[in-house]
């Protein structure tokens, strides 16, 4: 069982589903607070400041996306997407814009359970870190601070995003498998697809090479993984 504390925002508009899922969230422990439509996910996301939030993408009033893009530019609190089953555009989008994972209908709430239990549960056993800063390439990274310098100009990382960084600073010039990135940030019982790790990598080159398309740093070994070069 969850601790109670946990506060979760669920964003969906199909009342039976919400229920369901919201029934069975409460059911581990958490707090669930819901929204029908993108404005009201905003109002909810600023009163209640949850510690994950799961966002249908097919919203009224303000789509997914775009009340991700928003959370995204106040907060780093993870988020789980639940996309439509052809929507693989919105799903790389929402990646692309900071959330943490997603789910595509149809699926099974106990899998989203999952999802949602095995992110909450790496926040919290995350052990306050030792003042301690790394370096590599144009990046400098407070870790108890959870700051990151580009160039000296602080730039936003998003939870993965952070934890994916720190791992390849911590082990530069090493070979990174996809498959043990995915443990490490994701967690062993990580059931979605490699895509997600694609796109925070992604993410990550936009924000430290000069040319994401021919990077310098975070390099790409082909059919295996990824390392981090000065």
């Amino acid at each position: 069982m969850s601790d109670a504390a946990d506060r979760i925002l669920l964003v969906e508009d199909e009342e039976s589903l919400a229920e369901s899922i919201r029934y069975s969230l409460e059911r581990e422990g958490y707090a669930v607070s819901v929204a029908a439509d993108g404005r009201a996910a905003i109002e909810r996301f600023r009163a209640d400041a949850p510690d994950l939030i799961v966002l249908d993408l097919m919203l009224p009033e303000l789509p997914g996306l775009d009340v991700c893009r928003m959370i995204r530019q106040e907060s780093t609190v993870p988020i789980v997407m639940v996309t439509a089953k052809d929507s693989e555009a919105d799903k790389v989008t929402g990646l692309e814009l900071g959330a943490d994972d997603y789910v595509t209908k149809p699926f099974s709430i106990r899998e989203l359970v999952s999802r949602v239990r095995a992110h909450l549960r790496r926040t919290q056993m995350q052990e306050p870190a030792a003042a301690e800063e790394m370096h590599g390439g144009s990046v400098d990274m407070d870790v108890d601070q959870h700051e990151v310098r580009v160039d000296g100009h602080g730039t936003a990382f998003p939870p993965k995003e952070f934890e994916l960084l720190e791992l390849f600073l911590r082990r530069k010039g090493r070979l990174l498998t996809r498959e043990h990135l995915i443990e490490e940030v994701w967690g062993y019982d990580y059931v979605g697809d490699t895509k997600t790790l694609d796109v925070h990598v992604k993410r990550i080159r936009q924000k430290i090479e000069a040319d994401p398309h021919d990077p310098d740093h975070l390099i790409t070994v082909r059919g295996l993984g990824y390392k981090f070069v000065d």
